[in-house]
């Protein structure tokens, strides 16, 4: 499927993560017909109202802050995106690289933190229906999100083993190539 406007491609976006997001409750773990209190039933945020979301979120601001960094350092400004439109203090071109690393990194993050008791439901505090990670329940998630940062996974053009932050600086040095005409396409990373 292509999209051929903005708010087409929008209402793409907005439909595949409608249903990614209404299956996502099916890879947390139960134990006795109970989830431990990750109830998970959608997505929300701003704020998130219950322990998944709350990690999301915050899985999700971990990975574009390394984006962020991460083009800053191979020279470009983060600020300035293709897909997501630049306002300021949001840096929209780390959000475009981003998206294809939500599952991967982010996402798998969240499941893997839960699933492997790495975070409990008494992580997490609750006031004026907002959640948020206690500063203990804090510090392991970043220990689970820089323990996936730092695995090695074989790229598929390549065909080497590299971490996922050396992933995003290649991948980043990849589209300054492509944009200053050393290379005919920009290949995005896929893992399959």
């Amino acid at each position: 499927m292509r999209a051929t406007s903005l708010q087409e491609l929008l209402g793409i976006e907005g439909a595949a993560a409608s249903r990614y997001f209404g299956a996502f409750s099916s890879m947390i773990k139960t134990q006795e017909g109970e989830t431990l209190s990750f109830d998970f039933t959608h997505r929300n945020r701003r704020p998130p109202t219950d322990p998944v979301n709350a990690l999301l979120s915050y899985a999700y601001s971990l990975l574009v802050r390394s984006w962020t960094v991460t083009l800053s350092a191979v020279g470009f400004d983060p600020y300035r995106g293709y897909y997501h439109q630049p306002r300021y203090g949001r840096p929209a071109l780390a959000l475009d690289m981003m998206e294809p690393f939500r599952p991967l990194v982010a996402d798998s993050c969240v499941i893997q933190a839960i699933n492997n008791g790495e975070v409990r439901p008494s992580d997490f505090i609750s006031v004026a229906g907002s959640v948020n990670l206690t500063n203990d329940g804090r510090k392991r998630f970043i220990a689970t999100f820089e323990r996936r940062m730092s695995q090695e996974i074989t790229h598929p053009l390549f065909g080497y083993k590299l971490s996922y932050r050396r992933l995003f600086e290649l991948e980043a040095r990849i589209l300054g190539r492509y944009l200053l005409g050393d290379l005919p396409d920009y290949i995005a990373f896929k893992t399959r």
